[in-house]
């Protein structure tokens, strides 16, 4: 018998989707991608919750969905992408969803642009502390490093952000 209530995987989609898509976007960039890595995370989600053993469950969902994002970029560096002709795009997809949009709206172009030249590490550390909203500790277990190296990258993180984001006067 267990202490708490086992998760459904339509409990973590609904109590984590949004959370989880805001990480995922601010990883990638692009509401595409972090679309399609918010899926892939529901199936290992999905997949993985037979074998869940009690712990960090947060620590153990931000896990997924970094290394889903890092098994991403691995695929695409092994795999180049060609564009679409420019033409009429209406036809490949549905407008994004109103979480989507708000998730992509949150943070201003500046903010996002800057974030995305962050090195891969400190962008993480960043998003999961400043918009995703995860403790130190849970950053921790999330990206399997010590807490002091969590708030070392978080530091940088964001000095590296203001640097990136102040103009000269």
């Amino acid at each position: 018998m267990t202490d708490s209530p086992v998760l459904t995987w339509e409990d973590v989609a609904h109590r984590y989707g949004r959370k989880i898509y805001t990480f995922a976007y601010r990883l990638t960039g692009n509401p595409d991608d972090a679309a399609d890595l918010v899926q892939d995370v529901f199936l290992r989600v999905r997949k993985g919750l037979a074998s869940y053993t009690p712990g960090s469950f947060d620590g153990w969902l931000w896990r997924i969905t970094r290394n889903a994002f890092l098994d991403g970029v691995r695929k695409q560096q092994r795999r180049p992408t060609s564009l679409l002709p420019e033409g009429d795009h209406s036809l490949l997809g549905a407008s994004p969803s109103p979480d989507e949009v708000l998730a992509a709206v949150r943070l201003s172009d500046d903010v996002q642009a800057a974030l995305l030249k962050l090195p891969y590490d400190f962008r993480e550390a960043v998003v999961l502390c400043d918009v995703v909203g995860l403790t130190y500790t849970e950053i921790a277990d999330a990206t399997e490093v010590p807490v002091g190296t969590v708030r070392s990258r978080i530091h940088r993180g964001r000095s590296m952000l203001r640097g990136l984001l102040t103009w000269p006067v």
